[in-house]
């Protein structure tokens, strides 16, 4: 009888953990965001709306389908993040935000959770996707960062698909340029709340496997009316991007001199496998930490274990989340 009970036991724990690592396998999820700033219902058209509402669904569902049949969290980043830089509804790819010359300047960054490997691309004028030559400079070159002429050139001897500048060019970025150069020269500051808003921008995401590992991305065109090819913390690795399968994966968005200041996706990293505090908790205080150095902006944020954050300190951020369930959130607004 003793023996019976033993065995019994046995597999009772068997079945159990067997079931536990079931679950574990199927724990997968994807975030992402679409930019933050000052994003007011009231200045926002229904279908306008909508039209963002439905274009960060059908992103995060690219990324999550790859997800569900067991594709690599890269694979989900990449594929999810070329929606939003295929979109002239976001500040990255066409519809990117122009220079103060009137042209489209494009930054991306990647990192690989597993490995910690990363790749970076800035100031790129032709490359049509730029996430993906971030994937290609950190697989297929002994770099981490690629900028310019260089970078677009590195893209067309891999074969990777190259535009015309113009194809990034839209009447509603040109509006927004003339606009932001038109207060500028009124402004009696740099800080011109006006002003400021032009810096934000951006798209990125974050993905979790099934086999466990993290991946981050971030792409955009930087800021409005920017001089003396100035970039940003969106292809800086530590400030916009960074995963580590020890502690999370983080795309941010936002004035990108103060989250390079803040090295904000290292930072929230940090205090996640250091101090062990929740990613949540941990975004919050970066973002404190960034607000008191005079900047704004968001992050989104995957753990290992699944669990997300979409945090910011502005009055929007486009955003979206879909977990192993398959349950879609996708929100715009501070309230939400």
């Amino acid at each position: 009888m003793l023996k019976k009970i033993i065995l019994c036991l046995g597999l009772f724990f068997l079945q159990l953990s067997l079931a536990q690592d079931q679950t574990a396998k199927e724990n997968f999820s994807i975030v992402i965001h679409g930019g933050a700033g000052t994003i007011l219902k009231e200045n926002m058209t229904p279908e306008l709306e909508h039209a963002y509402r439905t274009t960060l669904a059908e992103a995060i569902a690219v990324g999550h389908a790859i997800l569900k049949e067991g594709g690599s969290s890269q694979e989900a980043v990449e594929k999810t993040i070329h929606v939003m830089e295929n979109s002239p509804l976001f500040n990255a790819g066409k519809g990117a935000v122009l220079t103060a010359q009137g042209h489209a300047s494009l930054d991306a960054s990647f990192m690989d959770g597993k490995t910690l490997n990363a790749g970076a691309i800035s100031g790129v004028s032709h490359i049509k996707n730029p996430i993906s030559t971030a994937i290609a400079v950190m697989e297929k070159s002994p770099h981490v960062m690629l900028s310019g002429q260089g970078a677009d050139q590195f893209a067309k001897s891999l074969g990777m698909e190259t535009v015309p500048n113009s194809y990034f060019i839209t009447e509603r970025r040109q509006k927004a340029l003339k606009r932001v150069q038109e207060r500028e020269k009124k402004a009696v500051s740099f800080y011109d709340p006006f002003i400021k808003d032009s810096k934000f921008g951006t798209v990125g995401c974050v993905a979790l496997d099934k086999a466990g590992n993290l991946a981050a991305g971030t792409s955009t065109g930087g800021m409005t009316n920017k001089k003396w090819d100035r970039i940003g913390d969106a292809p800086i690795i530590g400030a916009g991007t960074y995963a580590n399968n020890a502690s999370c994966g983080v795309s941010a968005t936002g004035w990108g001199e103060f989250f390079i200041r803040a090295v904000v996706a290292h930072d929230i990293a940090a205090l996640v496998e250091y101090k062990n505090l929740d990613i949540v908790t941990a975004s919050k205080q970066v973002l404190r930490k960034v607000k008191e150095l005079g900047g704004d902006g968001g992050v989104v944020v995957l753990d290992r274990d699944g669990n997300v954050a979409m945090e910011f300190n502005t009055a929007g951020m486009y955003r979206a989340h879909m977990n192993s369930s398959g349950e879609l959130n996708v929100k715009i607004y501070q309230n939400e």
